[in-house]
């Protein structure tokens, strides 16, 4: 009589086959983000929710109100990634901002801010970085795809040498520590992320037109999901979760980002962003800074 049961190896293949399918789910499980844990919603009387147990959050923005959240934790120095999908349609005069942010009247802050726009014309992607209360460090750029059709991912790597910005893993910005010739340098105040939808009609508009926001579109809508902290330094109770105890160290093989440096690549995706879509550079606003541009221009990216 012939056996039911399967021959040994295909058992063992079996077995094998549905202990990936646990482990992967697991794994994914583990990775996926939960906004209800790692983020609150702070302002905007409901126009903020987390939604698709709890794996997608929406900002929304009507003539009343926007809206914003902040991430439970503090963090000093990390790689940071979030998944943003922005305002569709006629967005002019709205601003979604995503960032980094500490507290207190030298604060520091790390900034991505995209900047709403008539139908058809291309979203403007602002970045800035703060420094014990001091900016004036802005850097604007076209994106090369349309932000509004589906997620892209928006990173943000900082450690004690540089802070680089990044757009679905291209880096389109690198702010380097040039404490050295006397430039101050985020790297001792522990910042929350941030993220907020609102109206900023009064500045916010391609060229500074100041097209106003046509409120018959609202409410405009943001999404995020995938929301990836796991490689950033955990601040609480005056400490770091980072194994390492020097930035500058990277002695954990998991914590090697804290020293990350641009290779070859790299340094060419830069230039080709640079190149082709920055449509704004401070270094470059002598009529802004007619005494000179800032000391660090000379050696920044």
């Amino acid at each position: 009589m012939a056996s039911s049961s399967p021959p040994s190896k295909y058992r063992f293949s079996l077995v094998c086959l549905v202990l990936c399918f646990i482990v992967g789910s697991l794994v994914a499980v583990a990775s996926a983000s939960n906004f209800n844990q790692d983020f609150e919603i702070t302002w905007g009387d409901g126009r903020g929710k987390i939604l698709d147990n709890n794996e997608l959050l929406m900002l929304s923005l009507d003539k009343g109100s926007g809206s914003g959240f902040q991430s439970t934790n503090e963090y000093l120095f990390g790689k940071i990634d979030m998944q943003l999908k922005l305002v569709p349609g006629n967005s002019a005069g709205t601003v979604t901002a995503y960032y980094l942010a500490s507290e207190g009247l030298t604060w520091d802050e790390i900034d991505f801010e995209f900047l709403g726009n008539l139908s058809g014309d291309p979203y403007i992607l602002h970045t800035n970085v703060y420094s014990q209360g001091k900016g004036n460090r802005e850097q604007q750029f076209y994106l090369w795809f349309d932000p509004t059709a589906d997620f892209h991912t928006y990173s943000i790597l900082w450690n004690s040498q540089r802070i680089v910005f990044s757009v679905d893993g291209t880096p389109i910005r690198e702010f380097k520590n040039l404490e050295s010739i006397g430039v101050p340098f985020p790297k001792n105040q522990p910042m929350r992320l941030y993220s907020s939808l609102w109206n900023a009609d009064d500045w916010a508009t391609r060229g500074g037109l100041l097209v106003k926001t046509d409120w018959t579109k609202a409410p405009f809508v943001a999404f995020y999901r995938n929301f990836n902290a796991i490689n950033a330094c955990v601040w609480s109770s005056g400490a770091s979760s980072c194994t390492s105890k020097s930035p500058s160290s990277t002695s954990s093989a998991g914590n090697t980002w804290l020293s990350q440096e641009f290779d070859l690549a790299s340094q060419e995706k830069l230039k080709w962003v640079q190149r082709n879509y920055m449509i704004y550079n401070y270094c470059k606003d002598t009529k802004r800074f007619p005494q000179g541009v800032p000391q660090e221009c000379a050696l920044l990216s």
